[in-house]
């Protein structure tokens, strides 16, 4: 008897390089460029790289490096070039992409600025994917990677695999074959705190983590947690899609100073102002506040966090701005200050009573 044939398919699709893209629409003459867009484009101040294209990346660049250190590895490179970045302009290239995503046949879950799942019916998933990839060119002059699942796991483990401009396709059939001797940290989900926790346990590769038991898993990383990276490990997900949009749980802000701040008074108004700018974002979606969290950066680069609940679920400014500004109280006053930020987590957006 022969197996029924698959029609239904998760596809994630990932804008290759995309901020590094957008730049160089705006900005021909940068093509071919080792480009680095982060901060305020000047490398020798502070900040992080949001996005490096692929030829910056050949010398070493990521995201998340601090520019200094992008600057350093690109020194020797005369034609690299540092840009700052422009949030709105790649909203605007995003929400150009995701519409013409929208006009598919197809269920869109959009991920971010670059990144979507689509649900879709396709015997040919490849060439449907082509299809979405030639649509996405011919409307935005951007060119994207797709991975093809039969999951949202193996859909997006499945784009890095395609990269650029390609398609790859894993599912159950090729999960070991591709994955099985990988390290843990290949997997969506697992980082390298929690590759270092499963080492410990002995298990070092997918295939390792997916024969593991669950009882040993739940005891050493959680009752949760544990039995859930194991069916990462299996590579198990989410079969369909979800087309509502992602609704934030908190905002937040946060700033890098350009000179280390030493005085307890300096750092307790810049969380202040900064716990006020975020009072007002979560004021504008009238969805009252219930946690406050502090981000702390000391020199040269150790980031910690601290938080605590609100009395009750709160709009109120000044109250918000204080229990940020208590929280100072739990940092290390005796180390410089290089990175501050706050974070509101707030109420479910079908309780918005304020307080």
């Amino acid at each position: 008897m022969n197996a029924p044939i698959r029609d239904r398919w998760v596809l994630h699709v990932d804008l290759d390089q995309f901020i590094a893209a957008v730049e160089v629409l705006r900005h021909p003459e940068l093509r071919g460029r080792p480009v680095v867009v982060g901060g305020r484009g000047d490398p020798t101040e502070r900040g992080v790289v949001a996005t490096a294209s692929y030829e910056a990346r050949e010398f070493g660049v990521g995201s998340g490096m601090p520019l200094r250190v992008a600057a350093r590895k690109l020194r020797d490179v005369p034609d690299a070039v540092f840009l700052a970045s422009d949030a709105e302009t790649y909203t605007a290239a995003s929400n150009a992409v995701m519409d013409t995503l929208r006009n598919l046949d197809a269920v869109v879950q959009v991920l971010g600025w670059d990144e979507a799942f689509l649900g879709v019916s396709a015997v040919d998933p490849e060439k449907f994917a082509r299809s979405v990839q030639a649509a996405v060119l011919d409307t935005t002059n951007l060119h994207c990677s797709i991975g093809i699942g039969d999951n949202t796991l193996r859909a997006k483990i499945a784009t890095g695999f395609g990269k650029p401009r390609g398609t790859f396709r894993l599912t159950a059939d090729n999960w070991f074959e591709v994955m099985g001797d990988r390290d843990t940290s290949a997997l969506w989900g697992i980082g390298t705190k929690t590759a270092r926790k499963l080492a410990a346990l002995h298990v070092h590769t997918v295939r390792e983590l997916a024969d593991a038991d669950d009882d040993a898993l739940a005891a050493a990383l959680g009752p949760t947690t544990g039995p859930w990276l194991r069916r990462l490990g299996l590579g198990l997900g989410r079969t369909e899609v979800d087309p509502e949009p992602y609704v934030a749980h908190g905002h937040g802000r946060e700033t890098t100073f350009q000179q280390n701040l030493t005085d307890p008074i300096e750092v307790e108004a810049a969380v202040r102002v900064l716990a006020e700018r975020v009072a007002r974002d979560v004021r504008a979606e009238n969805r009252p506040a219930v946690r406050v969290t502090v981000k702390v950066r000391y020199a040269p680069f150790e980031t910690h966090t601290t938080s605590a609940p609100l009395p009750e679920p709160t709009l109120d400014t000044r109250a918000i701005a204080d229990a940020a500004v208590a929280l100072t109280g739990r940092l290390d006053h005796d180390r410089a200050v290089r990175l501050l930020g706050v974070r509101l987590g707030m109420t479910p957006p079908d309780d918005t009573t304020p307080h």
